[in-house]
């Protein structure tokens, strides 16, 4: 049912909820994860153009050291992992990830009824509206009870 599992990440370090139910589901199905990390390029908007290709390369740093604590906390977990780093609006390139690898299923961090976060709209909450296939959103404010906020926001 689960062959390739998204889980999109920030580099947020409170993703251990997240990490736990992928591996899950992972392990249940055989699955490969992809862990995908987006350079958010809408900051770009207003930096004078000399300054992006400093800020893009600091960025895709951050999502490099980010993928890679994601396959190490998966590692332990004896699942099929790849990583992936694009550039654009987040939610738009994860959905477009969903659609270009096949993905079945998104695993993924939200901040729940955080108002600040749903004021200006969340990703988790615009992939749970438009993505072709089922997401999993787990809470990761830390509020430490490991309740999952499955396909609600």
């Amino acid at each position: 049912m689960y062959d390739d599992i998204l889980l999109p990440t920030d580099g947020t370090e409170s993703m251990d909820d997240v990490y736990a139910h992928t591996l899950d589901l992972a392990r249940r199905h055989d699955a490969t994860v992809h862990v995908l990390y987006v350079v958010d390029d809408r900051a770009f908007l207003t930096l004078a153009p000399d300054l992006v290709d400093d800020v893009v390369g600091e960025l895709e740093g951050e999502g490099d050291e980010a993928t890679a604590a994601a396959l190490n906390r998966l590692a332990a977990g004896d699942v099929e992992t790849t990583a992936v780093l694009r550039r654009g609006s987040p939610a738009e390139e994860i959905i477009a990830y969903v659609e270009e690898a096949g993905i079945d299923i998104v695993t993924m961090g939200t901040h729940g009824s955080n108002y600040r976060q749903n004021m200006v709209g969340s990703v988790s909450a615009r992939v749970v509206a438009d993505a072709p296939v089922p997401v999993l959103t787990v809470n990761i404010n830390g509020n430490g009870d490991g309740d999952s906020d499955d396909d609600r926001e």
